[in-house]
C-alpha cells in the first residue's frame, strides 16, 4: 500500500472498532499513561493498536511516533509518520461528533503527506507536498477572507495567556474551540473557518502534523506565534504554538497577539 492507501485502511479499520464505543463508560477506561504522560483512555489504545498493526504490515516508515506509545520503529526503509490515533478524544467519549484519526508522513525533515480522517461522519481530508489539498477529493482552498473583523477563527489560549488572545478575540467576528485541532487546521484548509490560533504551547507533531500540510496546501499559511517558521518537535511530550490562517489575514492576526 502506499501512504494514502494505508491511512484509509487504518481509518475505516479504526471507525470500524470505536463507533460503539462513542459516549460509553468503556471507551473512557484508563489503560495507563501515553508517552505525553496523560492517561491513555480504552478508545485511544484500540485505535492505535489499530493503526500500529497496518503501518508494521505494510513498512511504511522506518519510525512511527503515535501520541500514546511514543517513538515506535517500524524497519521501512525511510521516512517517519506522525499518528494521532483520536484527536479530539474528549468529544469521543462525550458523543460530540467532531473526532478524527490524523497520520503524516515526513522524510527527510519535509512533510510529504498528510491524512486526517473525521471519524465521526466520515469526511477525508488529504494533502501532498507541492500538489495541493482535498475534501473527500474535491480540491481545497482557503477562505478569501481579508478583514478580522469578518472572520470566523477557532482560539485557545491558557489562562495566562488572555491578554494575548483577548485582543484578538475582541477584533474577529466569530470566535470557537472545537476540540482536536487536526480537524480544525482541515477545517481552515477547506475554508469553513479562517484561522486557527493555539497559544498554550502543547500542539505537538502528532496532534497537527497532517492539518499543517492540509491547510499550507490550500494556500494557507503556518507559523509560530510570532509568525516565524513554526517547529514541531518530534518528541510528543514537548508542544508548540501554532498560528495558521488564510494568506491575507496572517500577518493582522500576528500583530494582534502581540
Amino acid at each position: 500500500m502506499d501512504f494514502y492507501e494505508a491511512s484509509y485502511t487504518i481509518f475505516t479499520a479504526i471507525r470500524s472498532a470505536i463507533t460503539p464505543l462513542i459516549g460509553t463508560p468503556e471507551a473512557a477506561v484508563n489503560t495507563g499513561n501515553g508517552a505525553d504522560g496523560t492517561p491513555t483512555k480504552y478508545i485511544d489504545k484500540i485505535a492505535e493498536d489499530i493503526a500500529v498493526s497496518v503501518i508494521k504490515k505494510e513498512q511504511l516508515c522506518r519510525l512511527l511516533i503515535s501520541e500514546e506509545a511514543g517513538k515506535v520503529v517500524i524497519g521501512g526503509d525511510t521516512g517517519t509518520i506522525f499518528l494521532d490515533p483520536v484527536d479530539g478524544t474528549y468529544n469521543a467519549l462525550m458523543n460530540i461528533p467532531f473526532f478524527a484519526v490524523s497520520l503524516a508522513y515526513v522524510k527527510d525533515g519535509v512533510l510529504k503527506e498528510g491524512f486526517v480522517g473525521n471519524l465521526s461522519n466520515g469526511d477525508i481530508f488529504t494533502a501532498k507536498r507541492g500538489e495541493g489539498s482535498w475534501l473527500n477529493g474535491v480540491p481545497l482552498h482557503v477562505s478569501d477572507v481579508s478583514e478580522l473583523q469578518a472572520s470566523a477563527m477557532s482560539v485557545y489560549g491558557k489562562h495566562f495567556q488572555y491578554d494575548r488572545v483577548i485582543h484578538l478575540i475582541r477584533k474577529i467576528r466569530r470566535f470557537r474551540q472545537f476540540g482536536a485541532s487536526a480537524l480544525e487546521l482541515s477545517y481552515v484548509g477547506a475554508g469553513k473557518i479562517d484561522g486557527f490560533v493555539d497559544l498554550r504551547r502543547t500542539l505537538r507533531a502528532t496532534d497537527a502534523a497532517a492539518g499543517i500540510l492540509i491547510l499550507e496546501e490550500a494556500g494557507g499559511i503556518v507559523s509560530d506565534r510570532d509568525g516565524n517558521p513554526l517547529t514541531l518537535p518530534d518528541e510528543v511530550s514537548i508542544g508548540n504554538c501554532l498560528v495558521g490562517t488564510n494568506a491575507s489575514l496572517h500577518k493582522k492576526v500576528i500583530e494582534y497577539l502581540r
